[in-house]
């Protein structure tokens, strides 16, 4: 997908994180004599809130629309049709609100705690997953790739993340532990002696996946959410038939069983009903010239991968499994590959929605997988790409030059 974390080294695994915080529970369907004016009133309602702003209108205007058809299941008495229930209204009320005001649908993940693997720095997927989450109420711990984990942690602490850490209300995002993390090596027996004696590896410890499993369980004993954001080709450049065996399995190795491993681990300590996430791109499934050296392969592997543990987490723990298929996006990490921006450009042009796709997008659908809103859906590929998976042909072709063919205003 791109905008993960897609190092040059083999071994360069990153990971991405996010917090928000809001507070709508117990929605509730009341009927009541309207206390307000009869015109229509917006209710504010919170960042973590699908719908933003929830109109209420005067049920004169809801009977003219439903005919008084849909009032059936809430009275069944035929002569309040007639009296338009006294221009009663329709609200949508949260038990813990003390203003009575409309909250709409909230994504609520307070109590929750979620592991993101691929945070290490402020932009990316990764990130933005984070911040939602925490927006929705979750606690955020983190894995970062070791070689990049003093420099995310200094920046940190030094403030430089301040301004993209703000959530809707004005809080910052908080981060409650960074872990090193390299996912590519499952335990400390695996780790070559190159990598154990490599100075950007010095200081740093309990960073195999098995290892920082353990330590989330002895910090914390459980989580809800577990976030596969990381991915790396070494040779993402190559076209696939000039891909070394070494740089495929690398990829293969990095961006889809690294998914394995983590869940494979994290599976023990993530509490039931829980939810599991990876990030995964449309090449998986279509042709994309330049993105090579068996990503696209991975990025397939992870998909089918997500199927098949969807089907185990969920019968072992009831946790579910899925995977955002996420356009491009132009992250420090994407910019690895070379032609991102092209891709965003030819993503705006083709795409149903002509329409920056932004991080937070992403971030939202996450947010709304790993909660209790989502609580069917599991094994799925979830698309976030303004649609562009939609298409079959690139509308920008000469081709299409004499057809009549939609533009968006802008």
């Amino acid at each position: 997908m791109l905008g993960e974390k897609l190092e040059s080294k083999p071994s360069a695994i990153i990971l991405h994180s996010f917090k928000m915080a809001t507070t709508v529970s117990n929605l509730s369907v009341a009927m009541s004599k309207p206390k307000v004016p009869p015109f229509q009133r917006f209710a504010n309602v919170g960042p973590a809130v699908l719908g933003g702003r929830f109109k209420v209108r005067s049920w004169d205007t809801f009977a003219s629309v439903s005919h008084c058809t849909s009032v059936q299941p809430f009275q069944k008495d035929p002569r309040l049709c007639a009296r338009k229930f006294d221009r009663n209204v329709i609200k949508a009320m949260s038990e813990s609100s003390s203003d009575k005001q409309v909250a709409g649908l909230p994504i609520d993940l307070k109590g929750k705690r979620a592991f993101i693997a691929g945070v290490a720095d402020d932009n990316g997927y990764g990130w933005a997953i984070a911040k939602s989450l925490a927006a929705a109420g979750a606690e955020i711990l983190v894995g970062t790739w070791v070689p990049a984990l003093n420099i995310f942690e200094s920046s940190l602490r030094r403030g430089k993340f301040d301004e993209s850490r703000k959530l809707q209300d004005g809080s910052l995002m908080e981060i409650t532990k960074v872990y090193p993390l390299d996912a590519v090596f499952d335990n400390p027996e695996e780790v070559p002696e190159d990598v154990k004696t490599n100075k950007r590896y010095a200081g740093a410890s309990n960073w195999t996946v098995q290892e920082v499993a353990e330590s989330v369980k002895k910090d914390f004993g459980t989580i809800d959410i577990l976030v596969h954001s990381l991915a790396n080709g070494p040779e993402v450049s190559k076209p696939l038939s000039e891909t070394s065996r070494k740089g495929y399995l690398a990829a293969i190795s990095a961006s889809s069983y690294s998914y394995v491993s983590l869940l494979k681990h994290f599976l023990p300590i993530i509490n039931p009903d829980g939810s599991s996430i990876s990030l995964t791109y449309i090449a998986s499934e279509r042709i994309i010239p330049g993105y090579g050296g068996g990503m696209s392969s991975a990025k397939a592997a992870l998909e089918s991968d997500t199927r098949v543990l969807a089907f185990e987490a969920g019968r072992k723990k009831k946790i579910r499994v899925n995977t955002i298929s996420a356009g491009p996006l132009g992250s420090r990490a994407a910019k690895a590959i070379g032609f991102i921006d092209m891709m965003i450009d030819y993503s705006f042009t083709n795409a149903p929605l002509q329409k920056e796709l932004h991080a937070e997008e992403v971030g939202n659908t996450a947010a709304f997988l790993a909660s209790p809103l989502a609580s069917a859906i599991t094994g799925a590929v979830i698309y976030v790409d303004n649609g562009l998976n939609a298409m079959g042909v690139g509308v920008d072709s000469s081709v299409f030059k004499d057809l009549d063919i939609p533009k968006g205003h802008h």
